[in-house]
């Protein structure tokens, strides 16, 4: 691996400044725009290497052909960590654009309930609970109270246990139960992501289109039996 130049800080890792606009840049400092006299130096890998001399942290980053990148600069003194500063600038986009992705797709459904909710209309409401979930979307459960269950909380928090138990496979509970006005609401987020929930109902679409539009020959059993049996 050919040896940097002797840190000339690349465009990504220019110091904080006001750009177009009047925006502050939130990027970290790199090599030799860190101006402190010292840093406490962590490695490529995570291990603590201790505090030392800026002078000899830049030099550990240029024998190692890494970059210095200042991960902690309100810390006395402050962090600096070893690393390929463009392949983390990469992993990070890609990341945060995976994160923005999932956000977009997610949607969050509601489900109501009333506390004394029979068990015929609980298993429907769970049923559709379960479908959501399966989809990949977040499910507001609102627990209904009216009249005199204002006074029995208990029964809504209860019933949000039973629910968050008998779909627990599926979805686990993101926001627990807490009361909201007369109401108690709680919030399940589905195991699966959305991009993968898609993904798996398309697999199943096109797995029943393949299998219906394929009868084959036995379809036309049937037809040479009946043929067969008229001959006789």
């Amino acid at each position: 691996m050919g040896a940097r130049a002797p840190f000339s800080c690349p465009r990504a890792g220019r110091a904080p400044q006001t750009a177009r606009g009047g925006s502050i840049s939130t990027e970290p400092r790199i090599n030799d725009r860190i101006r402190v006299p010292e840093v406490r130096l962590v490695g490529p890998n995570g291990e603590q290497v201790g505090i030392v001399p800026i002078a000899k942290a830049l030099q550990l980053a240029q024998d190692a052909d890494l970059d210095l990148v200042e991960v902690a600069p309100m810390a006395r003194p402050p962090v600096a960590k070893l690393m390929d500063f463009g392949k983390f600038k990469y992993e990070s986009a890609m990341k945060e654009r995976e994160s923005r992705r999932n956000q977009a797709h997610t949607i969050i459904k509601e489900m109501k309930l009333r506390p004394k909710i029979d068990p015929h209309d609980y298993e429907t409401k769970k049923g559709h609970v379960v479908r959501f979930l399966k989809a990949g979307d977040k499910v507001k459960i609102t627990i209904m109270f009216r009249g005199r269950e204002q006074s029995r909380p208990e029964l809504g928090f209860r019933l949000l246990q039973r629910l968050a138990t008998d779909v627990q496979e599926l979805g686990f509970v993101e926001s627990s139960p807490k009361q909201d006005g007369r109401n108690m609401v709680m919030v399940l987020g589905p195991h699966k992501k959305k991009a993968e929930a898609m993904a798996e109902a398309k697999a199943a679409r096109a797995a029943r289109d393949d299998a219906g539009a394929d009868p084959g020959v036995d379809a036309a059993a049937p037809a040479t039996a009946d043929a067969g049996a008229e001959q006789a």
